[in-house]
Formats: structure tokens, C-alpha cells, sequence
């Protein structure tokens, strides 16, 4: 029996006034993909997470997680946003900013303690669960972000730009940690970088007020990059017209 798709959008419209964001948009990932989803600023990437995550409501079409309703399937879906910043006047520690990844599950403490350890332990910080967060390098916190999504132990996990403003260290430490996710669980994961897309090659997925799917490339460089977010994909429906770099 073939699986229901993970992510199931079809023919999606939305956006946060008269104006739609994203029109008619097709989208279906499988279990197990891990999608890469490039495109211009303002071409409607995080209003797609958005929609799929149910936190925005569709002008009309549908949206499907795992063959229902996404209200229906938040506690299989992990989201890691591009940043965090604990108030300095009341601080929080590693472990407790992971374990944010609990709430409202009803769970006796110690199996709740675990799964955050084993989030914790997966992004490589357990040595470092006692520190505060604001303690931390920008790497250490978006990994910390990371673990925080793994914490709901989901299914499908979607990541905003999770190496944005990182040194190139930071960046592979992080990219690192996405590689062992591979197989897990189904990963989507929003990226400006040649080197993120390059490394996930599953599917890319080129969002411009439309979506419009790349197949898997042996590379991608910057010049492609630019293709992609803003003139056209070559030699796909981007380049003739209808993709990623025409409104």
C-alpha cells in the first residue's frame, strides 16, 4: 500500500491581505524526502511553512500532513525558525529551551527528560545542557533550535534557514547535524546557500510566488543559485517562464 504523502498541497492559495503571497500552489512530498526549498526574499518561502504548519489559513485549495488535516498532525511535525533570543532578564538554559519542544505533551518527567537528552545528544551538546543560551556561539544556538525540533520526536521536520548568518565553522557543525537526519524522518529545508543546496539533493523546490520542483543536479553552484532565486531555472519551467524569478 503506497504511503499518504507527508506534505500534500494542492492548488494553495494565500497570503496575509487581499494580495496573495503564493497562487496555486502543487506541492507533494513522500516520506523520507529531504527537500530543499530555495527562492527569492519575498517569494513566499516562510508563508509556505506557514501554510503548511496550519498557522496560516489557505484563501483557497488544500493542505495535507500525512493524509489530514495539518491541525491533526502537530505533534508529528518539528519546526526550527532562523533564530531565538532568550530575554536577558530572564534567562534559560540549553536544556530547557529544548525541552520547549515538550510542551503540552503529557508525559511522566523522566521519559521527557530522555527525549530532550537524546535531542540534546543528537546535535552534539549534551556537555553543554546546563549553559545558558545566551551563553552560547550562534552555531551552538541553532543547534540548539535544532534539538528543540527533534525534542517533538516528529515525522516531518522544517528548518528556516537554519545556517543564515553562521561563520563557515558553524555552518558545516550545523549542515553536520542535517546530515544525520537523512532516512530519519521527512526534512524540509529553506535555503539561500549553494552550498546547503548542493549538499541536499533529494528535491529542490523553487518558491516564487508559485512553487515549481528542480530535480536532483550532481551540483549546485552560485551561478545556478542565481538562476533559481532570480532569473529562471534553466532548462525547466522556471526558465520558460513560470518559475522561480517571474511573479
Amino acid at each position: 500500500m503506497t504511503p499518504s504523502p507527508a506534505v500534500s498541497l494542492r492548488r494553495v492559495t494565500c497570503g496575509y491581505g487581499a494580495e496573495p503571497v503564493l497562487r496555486e500552489v502543487d506541492m507533494t512530498v513522500m516520506p523520507g524526502q529531504f527537500v530543499t526549498v530555495v527562492g527569492p526574499n519575498g517569494g513566499g518561502k516562510t508563508t509556505l511553512f506557514r501554510a503548511v504548519l496550519g498557522l496560516l489559513p489557505v484563501a483557497s485549495g488544500e493542505v495535507r500532513l500525512f493524509g489530514g488535516p495539518p491541525e491533526a498532525a502537530r505533534r508529528r511535525v518539528g519546526y526550527v525558525p532562523q533564530q531565538f533570543t532568550a530575554d536577558p532578564l530572564f534567562p534559560v538554559r540549553v536544556r530547557e529551551v529544548a525541552a520547549m519542544g515538550r510542551l503540552g505533551a503529557r508525559e511522566p518527567r523522566r521519559e521527557r527528560a530522555a527525549r530532550v537528552d537524546r535531542a540534546l545528544a543528537t546535535v552534539g551538546l549534551s556537555d553543554l545542557a546546563g549553559r545558558w543560551f545566551n551563553d552560547l556561539s550562534g552555531g551552538q544556538r541553532q543547534r540548539v533550535l535544532i534539538a528543540r525540533g527533534l525534542a517533538t520526536d516528529p515525522e516531518l521536520l522544517l528548518l528556516d534557514e537554519p545556517t543564515s548568518n553562521l561563520d563557515a565553522t558553524a555552518e558545516e557543525a550545523v549542515l553536520e547535524v542535517l546530515d544525520g537526519l537523512r532516512g530519519r524522518l521527512t526534512v524540509l529545508l529553506i535555503t539561500h546557500h549553494a552550498k546547503v543546496a548542493s549538499r541536499f539533493l533529494d528535491v529542490i523546490y523553487c518558491v516564487n510566488r508559485t512553487v515549481h520542483v528542480h530535480p536532483p543536479t550532481a551540483r549546485v553552484d552560485e551561478d545556478l543559485m542565481r538562476h533559481i532565486t532570480g532569473l529562471g531555472l534553466p532548462g525547466s519551467a522556471a526558465a520558460d517562464g513560470g518559475g522561480c524569478g517571474h511573479g
